[in-house]
């Protein structure tokens, strides 16, 4: 009986370094799952910050087509609405390019405040990956 338990003894304390390999291998796999996870929703919000730093840009290139077309608006329009006013020429396309020029402004300006609401809701916090986190976090103290 005395040999049944060194042997028994002697056979846990070789699968004992083995378990602790198996356990240090499953660690390994868990955190590479972990930060695989990370990049993702990374990649995901760079992405997202991206598309929207484009239509952010689009809006600065409209809102700047914008302010040139004011200047050259205004002269057309106050050429057509006031004709028969005794106004000189420059005056009259002054007040026709103000105009279109401020639509553009106005088109422009409400692209970028549209897409900077939007990115506003992005969070740069990696969800699934703090969740994931957690839980392993509980679970690992359950187990030890």
């Amino acid at each position: 009986m005395a040999e049944r338990q060194s042997l028994s003894t002697t056979e846990e304390r070789r699968d004992l370094p083995a378990l602790v390999e198996k356990l240090a291998q499953d660690v390994v796999t868990l955190l590479d799952q972990k930060f695989t996870l990370l990049k993702v929703e990374l990649k995901e919000d760079v992405d997202a910050y991206v598309r929207g730093s484009f239509a952010i840009l689009a809006g600065v290139v409209v809102a700047a087509v914008g302010f040139a077309l004011a200047n050259v608006a205004l002269a057309f329009l106050v050429t057509t609405l006031f004709a028969n006013f005794d106004l000189s020429q420059p005056a009259k396309y002054a007040l026709g390019f103000v105009l279109t020029g401020t639509a553009y402004l106005v088109i422009g300006t409400v692209v970028i405040l549209i897409t900077k609401n939007r990115l506003a809701r992005v969070e740069l916090v990696p969800r699934r990956t703090v969740k994931e986190l957690e839980r392993d976090k509980e679970w690992l103290q359950k187990e030890i």
